[in-house]
C-alpha cells in the first residue's frame, strides 16, 4: 500500500512487523531521509542492522528488527522547533522523560532531540520512537 508519505509508510511497516513478532522487514523506497531516520533509530538501539537492496526502481531496505520498539511514527505537520520549546513536544510525543527519542531534521543533519540540545540548534520534528 502506498500513501503520500514514504517515511510514514516505512515507520508503520516497521511497527506492523514488530507487532507480529517478525525479525526483519523489507521497506521501500530507499530515500536519503529514510536512511538517516533508520540510522538514528539504529544508533539508539531501536532496530538492528539495515542494508539497501538495489531493485532499479526506488531501492529497497532490509531492516533487522530487535523487538525494542513500542511505538514509532511520523510527526505531521513537521513542526519547526527551538530548543526552548522542545520540552512541550517531548511531553506530547514521548510517554516519559528520557524514554524514547524525537527525530529532528536540523541544518546540521538528522539527529535526536538529545543531540539537538547538545549542539544547541533548532530544526523540524520528523518522527518519534520509543
Amino acid at each position: 500500500m502506498m500513501l503520500n508519505d514514504p517515511l510514514a509508510n516505512v515507520l508503520s511497516e516497521i511497527m506492523n512487523f514488530e507487532r507480529i513478532g517478525k525479525d526483519s522487514c523489507i521497506v521501500k523506497p530507499a530515500s536519503k531521509l529514510i536512511k538517516e531516520v533508520l540510522k538514528m533509530m539504529q544508533r539508539n538501539n531501536f532496530i538492528g542492522e539495515f542494508k539497501e537492496i538495489n531493485d532499479n526502481k526506488g531501492g529497497l531496505i532490509k531492516i533487522s528488527l530487535n523487538g525494542n520498539i513500542n511505538k514509532c511514527g511520523v510527526i505531521k505537520p513537521r513542526f519547526p522547533v527551538k530548543i526552548a520549546e522542545l520540552e512541550k513536544f517531548e511531553k506530547r510525543y514521548l510517554p516519559a522523560k528520557d524514554f524514547g527519542i524525537l527525530i529532528v531534521s536540523t541544518p546540521k543533519g538528522v539527529m535526536s532531540h538529545i543531540e539537538m540540545k547538545d549542539k544547541a540548534t533548532g530544526g523540524r520534528l520528523i518522527a518519534y520512537c520509543y
